[in-house]
């Protein structure tokens, strides 16, 4: 009997929908998390310690005791040892299983007790004298709740029982890269026998996973050289400027590029040249000049007669861009608009009219900008700052801004550094250009692991630090008290501070303020009208302040490497020493204690996107988790490099010489989702 989802109950159709199983073959790739060995029986007495096993007994007392707690006691007797019982929490059911003279398989770790040997909270099983023992190793799945282990494996056992599973990939590829069947590697994976090596499955070493592994990376990589190949059939402006406009900008300004941002340029420039829309990353760390990079790139398609879009995550970021350009541009003609949700109607009308009727040459904005509201004239460059905080539709939704069969050329910016394997995959269609050298001036940061007992003292540095002409942060991640977290707020923080400091100005910026309200406390805290500034991570990205040196961050070990990176990147800007104090809350749980001694021991963007990728894993460290691009569910990329080498070398193969192959192989993994990569 095949398993039929419409005529599944509603609630376990909708929780095996928030497992991502929403069809039949969804549940053969339901792998498990780990197994339970009920393959193999031991007498109490020779049953090892610390390790689960299962042991069969007969009840010899069960009984609710409520010293020191409420909890059912049973010990069971296989007529050489005894083993104690504990469940701390139990239902009726379990009462009645452990009943006196009941005979029990208990499955689970043996430790000293009170009484002596005993298991607590085992999985038991009622079975008669001589009863067999299970033939494979038990799997145990993911799940949510109500949605039980038994129900999970009855469906996937109907699933592979019914559903024929062809090898998608040609058996002479599998010989040459010494891997087995799909078909034998999924029926092992779900009932391994019991000679099958358990810390092979633990680790994902066995044969059958490294097959699983390579078919997903495989997908990945075909998915994505296919949305590369469909961008290059498509058309685009060839935005060959003379590089007047880019030049007369350069001569104007108090520095050169550096070697780094001229090459980049450069990569930037042959693509939009071409006829084909450019896809190109431009990443570099905090600080390392991506602006004037695709500044100049504007000015280029500007000067062909296009215009360009700028679009970044918040209004903070977007306005700091739409200042810094208009000061830039306005000198050489430009207009510049800006375009974002807090604008007044008047002013937003405005702003959509100069757009439309090809006034403005360079638009500024939030998400405003791909509003069904907004057209554009003749869009040749679209610009996406921080793209990862964009989803996939909202980069499709400025892509198709274009004008009629012609699509823009896409350019977007990353300053957080993105490790190799991760390039491999998640971005194995996009062009990238590294900026891998700060601009000359840039001082190093000195970075501070102080415990929160110090918070007195750090107050102080702040006013020591304002007493010398110079400004500093005080970062807070929340804005409410929270009671689970323990939080400071910033709000209390400010008037803290604002008590604690009172000879100086302290402002403070938080989500909830209205963008005119943020906008005014950031003016007055570039032109040093306010010394301090007490923010939420509204200013992790954009916010430039050369006469700040100081940033105290508060909580740090609540945060991701990425955002401590890019917080302690707002000081430094300028030529006063600098520090950025993290201030912690005892005692550290180990994933804090890693990512805050990556952050003290390094300042290199790309060893600490490193790190935070092995901490994290890609889902997390892409905040990609609804861009469309398939996530990796069986492959690490850490431990899987060369199994992504080889997906990387066969996908090329395959699509250029078994397009069958591809289809069918892309069919079986991703369902069709495989068109959202056209972004």
């Amino acid at each position: 009997m095949t398993v039929d989802f419409s005529k599944l109950p509603k609630a376990v159709a909708s929780r095996l929908a928030k497992l991502d199983i929403r069809r039949v073959f969804d549940l053969v790739l339901h792998l498990p998390l780990r197994y339970e060995d009920e393959t193999h029986l031991w007498p109490i007495a020779d049953a090892p310690m610390g390790s689960p096993v299962m042991v069969e007994g007969t009840v010899a007392y069960a009984e609710v005791t409520y010293r020191p707690r409420r909890q059912l006691v049973a010990r069971i007797d296989d007529g050489a040892a005894e083993l104690y019982i504990r469940l701390l929490n139990f239902y009726p059911s379990q009462q009645a299983q452990l009943a006196e003279g009941k005979r029990v398989r208990v499955l689970g770790e043996i430790r000293r007790g009170f009484f002596g040997a005993e298991m607590v909270h085992p999985k038991i099983r009622v079975v008669s004298e001589g009863a067999q023992l299970a033939d494979s190793l038990t799997p145990v799945y993911p799940t949510v709740n109500g949605l039980a282990q038994p129900v999970l494996r009855k469906l996937i056992n109907q699933a592979l029982g019914t559903l024929p599973l062809p090898d998608t990939l040609p058996a002479h590829l599998l010989r040459d890269l010494g891997l087995p069947s799909f078909d034998e590697s999924v029926r092992l994976l779900h009932h391994p026998t019991p000679e099958t090596t358990m810390n092979a499955l633990a680790q994902r070493v066995h044969p059958a996973w490294l097959r699983v592994k390579f078919d997903e990376l495989l997908a990945q990589q075909l998915s994505m050289r296919l949305a590369y190949r469909r961008r290059h059939a498509c058309n685009a402006p060839s935005l060959a400027a003379p590089g007047q406009m880019a030049a007369q900008l350069l001569a104007t300004l108090p520095f050169a590029l550096t070697g780094a941002q001229a090459r980049s340029l450069g990569e930037v420039r042959r693509d939009l040249a071409s006829q084909h829309p450019m896809q190109r990353l431009l990443q570099g760390d905090v600080g390392s000049g991506k602006t004037i990079v695709v500044t100049l790139a504007a000015l280029d398609a500007i000067e062909c007669g296009y215009q360009v879009a700028l679009m970044a995550p918040t209004e903070i970021l977007a306005e700091q861009h739409y200042k810094k350009l208009a000061g830039w541009l306005a000198p050489l003609g430009v207009e510049v608009v800006w375009l974002a949700g807090s604008l007044k109607a008047k002013e937003k009308a405005a702003a959509i009219a100069k757009v439309e009727s090809g006034t403005a040459q360079l638009a500024i904005g939030t998400h405003a900008l791909f509003q069904d509201s907004v057209t554009f004239s003749r869009l040749g460059l679209a610009i996406v700052d921080e793209q990862h905080r964009f989803g996939v539709h909202q980069r499709l939704a400025l892509r198709q801004k274009g004008v009629g069969q012609s699509e823009p050329h896409m350019l977007m910016m990353s300053a957080t550094p993105i490790p190799r394997t991760l390039a491999m995959s998640y971005y194995a269609d996009l062009e990238v250009s590294v900026i891998d050298e700060l601009p000359p001036g840039r001082t190093p940061i000195k970075t501070r692991l102080v415990q929160d007992t110090r918070r007195e003292e750090m107050i102080e540095w702040v006013r020591k630090t304002c007493a010398t002409g110079h400004q500093a942060y005080w970062v807070c991640p929340l804005i409410e008290e929270s009671e689970a977290l323990q939080l400071q707020t910033a709000i209390d923080s400010h008037a803290t501070l604002s008590e604690a400091l009172a000879e100086y100005g302290v402002g403070l910026v938080h989500g909830r303020l209205k963008p005119a309200e943020k906008a005014e406390v950031m003016a007055q805290f570039a032109a040093n009208q306010l010394q301090v500034l007490v923010a939420t991570t509204v200013i992790e990205v954009g916010v430039d302040v050369p006469n700040a040196t100081l940033m105290v961050i508060e909580h740090a070990e609540r945060m991701g490497l990425a955002q401590l990176h890019q917080l302690r990147g707002r000081v430094g800007r300028g030529a006063g020493e600098s520090s950025c104090i993290l201030l912690y809350t005892g005692p550290l749980g180990e994933i804090a204690k890693q990512r805050l001694k990556v952050i003290y021991e390094s300042t290199d963007g790309f060893e600490i996107a490193r790190e935070d990728l092995r901490i994290r894993g890609p889902g997390e460290f892409l905040g990609a988790r609804q861009s469309g691009v398939p996530m990796l569910r069986f492959a690490d990329l850490e431990r899987d490099t060369d199994l992504l080498e080889q997906a990387r070398d066969v996908a090329a193969m395959l699509l250029d010489n078994n397009v069958d192959v591809v289809e069918s192989h892309l069919a079986r993994w991703l369902g069709g989702r495989e068109m959202l990569l056209k972004s």
